[in-house]
């Protein structure tokens, strides 16, 4: 089925319970795939890394039918990986950096998860050229903002090539980037306020179980100007600044939280049109915050950007980050909110005990959507109708939140967070 047109396979899907609330325990709710889809072929270029091997399981669960081919440059961690994926798995050697290598693992493949970060300071999209060379139907778990929009240039050429493509296809960037749209939507089709501000935050215990990675992409992040968007003008701002105490909710509580660079503050200003954007970030124990705000202060910003560097600084840190994780657990909790023109606000919130297993089922969200035909040839934001088409967003979000201690959408705040204060007669704040 390589090279045919993804958004062709129009699949069905099995109905998919409610999940707020749901246990992180709970089986996954399978997809039934039609005879002639049962066989497609997914590539996970990073497949032995935490985020690319959580996208696997994910995957395995929800369609066992699936062909998972696990990609990277490790065999002996791809072997204990199809051990875990089993019989509709197999591994393939792959280095992202060389183009043959590259389009060979993706010979006879359906789909190409790019979960093979960091994304920071890449100067190419590879992959991306790759599956549109190949005819591959594409989603990366990006989160840098020159990548994202350096993966959206090639919006014309994956149109030529009929190739479907979704970037920032991840948990965050990805799934807060629906939640926000979704908030938007209703505000508007409501009438109810013309929405002026959207607000996104973010929270993980330690590293949430992520490993390297995702502390390389913090380290990189820190050398990043803050781009932020304040009435429609484009404001630049210190990174790990402007700390705000922000409630989550059930499970996760107040949290303290941080600006950072992310790609859903300019994609979301420019595809919804809300004038005034920002994104914070934050993670426990408390002392990593502040020693992600001293880094900020003490050490030069190229030192932060130059990525050799930063892998010589997560190898030197790596071992007590581990340890402490072990301590901090991996919950993780986004919160979008968005205020609307007379004052109305809306929320949405998603918290998981585990990042490692939210972070999986959020990806395979978005391919089952690539796979069942609501992506147009293209390559897309989360946000955009053409990316996930509005009737397939409910869809999406419920897969990304099974085994969610905490979904919500379109609520006023106070109904999310952990203790509103009631001032009588049943009226909350």
């Amino acid at each position: 089925m390589a090279g045919a047109s993804v958004s062709s396979l129009h699949l069905k899907c099995a109905a998919i319970r409610s999940v707020a609330g749901a246990t992180d325990t709970q089986t996954s709710t399978r997809v039934q795939l039609p005879q002639k889809t049962r066989n497609s072929r997914v590539v996970v270029l990073g497949g032995t890394g935490r985020v690319g091997g959580s996208t696997a399981i994910a995957l395995s669960k929800l369609c066992p039918d699936l062909q998972i081919i696990v990609a990277g440059r490790n065999r002996e961690k791809g072997t204990d990986m199809l051990a875990t994926l089993g019989a509709n798995s197999e591994f393939c050697e792959v280095d992202i950096n060389n183009e043959k290598s590259l389009e060979a693992g993706l010979k006879d493949a359906d789909l190409v998860v790019h979960a093979a970060g960091p994304f920071q300071q890449a100067e190419k999209c590879t992959v991306l050229e790759a599956a549109i060379k190949t005819k591959t139907a594409y989603v990366d778990v990006c989160d840098d903002t020159a990548y994202a929009f350096r993966a959206k240039s090639f919006h014309d050429r994956a149109i030529a090539a009929n190739v479907p493509a979704i970037t920032t296809g991840g948990i965050y960037p990805g799934v807060s980037n629906v939640m926000a749209a979704e908030l938007v939507r209703v505000a508007r089709s409501e009438n109810k306020g013309k929405p002026e501000r959207l607000r996104f935050y973010y929270y993980t215990a330690g590293t949430g179980g992520a490993g390297p990675t995702i502390l390389a992409t913090s380290f990189l992040l820190l050398g990043e100007e803050v781009v932020a968007f304040n009435k429609g003008e484009k404001i630049k701002l210190k990174p790990y600044s402007g700390m705000l105490n922000i409630d989550f909710g059930k499970g996760i509580g107040k949290k303290d939280v941080y600006l950072l660079n992310l790609p859903e503050v300019r994609s979301t200003h420019e595809v919804l049109g809300v004038p005034t954007v920002s994104a914070r970030f934050g993670t426990a124990p408390f002392f990593w915050n502040w020693a992600m705000a001293a880094m900020t202060i003490l050490l030069p910003a190229e030192l932060l950007r130059d990525r050799s560097k930063v892998q010589q600084m997560v190898q030197m840190f790596d071992p007590v980050v581990r340890a402490v994780d072990e301590i901090a657990g991996e919950r993780v909790s986004m919160r979008v909110d968005l205020d609307c023109s007379g004052g109305r606000n809306t929320v949405g919130v998603f918290s998981h005990k585990k990042l490692s297993v939210s972070v999986g089922n959020a990806t395979a969200a978005f391919v089952l959507a690539v796979l069942e035909g609501s992506t147009k040839p293209g390559v897309w934001f989360p946000e955009e109708t053409e990316g996930i088409a509005i009737e397939a967003r409910e869809v999406l979000l419920k897969r990304a939140a099974q085994g969610t201690i905490n979904f919500a959408m379109n609520k006023p705040a106070w109904m999310v967070e952990t203790n509103p204060k009631e001032l009588g007669l049943g009226i909350y704040v």
